[in-house]
């Protein structure tokens, strides 16, 4: 069996109760082609092989020694990957990660966003690899002081950004023009935030001081020609097979108000113009053997 199967769903079991969970080898792919929606920061270190992922629809290929960080609410999807492919993880607890994101990652933190992997050296690597194997001997350690524990944790992985902050400089400086990549990933922070109680165009375009023409065109330079509409279209298809995925038993009528949706007729037009299919549709269809 691939270890990832027998351990990746226990990170996310742990890592509230230990504040960081590491993994310093996981190997191959878990659920390819399923779109994931993390509530963690998740960051990982490729070891070995090639991998392909999607990051808020936009591919990517892992090499070893890439070095990347997803943040909640985006959507991750594992495409495929070599037979070698081996990979580092570090996941954060919600409550480690918002203080860390408040008092450490408080500067230039987003340009993890514009681009959410960058590529170290040997020698970088190692460096990050002793770092999380620090992270797990805190993680691991007697749990009778947890407010020290806490603040160890925070102050090893203060040091740990501030080394990818450096280790990456190189590599912002040969970034192209990034406006419309950083036009890009505010908007999809936007809509991973406001999908809920909103999915029109005009209404982001307002949040970010564009006006929506403008917004667009731009949008659709850094999107290899997808409109912003398209793409909020294909972020709540996802959530919503995401939701039905995991609860299989609700109704589609739940899953329309959990999405914020007015009507469950609303909800199923919707859907269909994204996918092609009903929700009831896919929901048939997914839960066959």
């Amino acid at each position: 069996m691939n270890q990832i199967d027998t351990s990746r769903d226990n990170l996310l079991q742990m890592v509230e109760q230990d504040d960081v969970c590491v993994r310093k080898a996981l190997y191959g792919f878990h659920r390819t082609g399923v779109d994931v929606v993390s509530s963690h920061v998740s960051i990982m270190l490729c070891l070995q092989g090639t991998g392909r992922v999607m990051c808020d629809m936009q591919e990517f290929t892992l090499e070893k020694n890439d070095f990347g960080i997803l943040l909640p609410g985006h959507v991750l999807r594992r495409i495929s990957c070599s037979e070698d492919f081996a990979y580092a993880c570090v996941i954060l607890s919600t409550g480690i990660a918002s203080e860390l994101q408040a008092h450490v990652f408080s500067h230039d933190f987003e340009k993890f966003n514009y681009t959410p992997k960058c590529h170290l050296t040997d020698a970088q690597a190692m460096c990050i690899m002793a770092l999380m194997e620090l992270l797990e001997a805190i993680a691991l350690h007697d749990h009778h002081d947890l407010q020290l524990r806490r603040q160890m944790l925070l102050s090893q992985l203060a040091v740990g950004y501030e080394f990818i902050n450096y280790y990456r400089r190189e590599q912002d400086r040969k970034l192209p023009d990034s406006r419309p990549a950083a036009l890009y990933k505010q908007f999809c922070d936007l809509v991973v935030n406001h999908y809920k109680e909103n999915r029109n165009i005009n209404y982001y375009a307002r949040l970010m001081n564009y006006d929506p023409r403008y917004f667009s065109k731009v949008f659709r330079q850094y999107s290899n020609g997808r409109s912003p509409l398209e793409w909020i279209q294909q972020y709540v298809a996802m959530q919503a097979k995401r939701i039905m995925d995991m609860n299989p038993s609700q109704t589609v009528k739940e899953t329309a108000w959990q999405l914020g949706f007015p009507t469950t007729a609303n909800f199923c037009r919707y859907f269909k113009r994204a996918t092609g299919i009903y929700p009831q549709e896919y929901k048939n269809y997914s839960g066959k053997p």
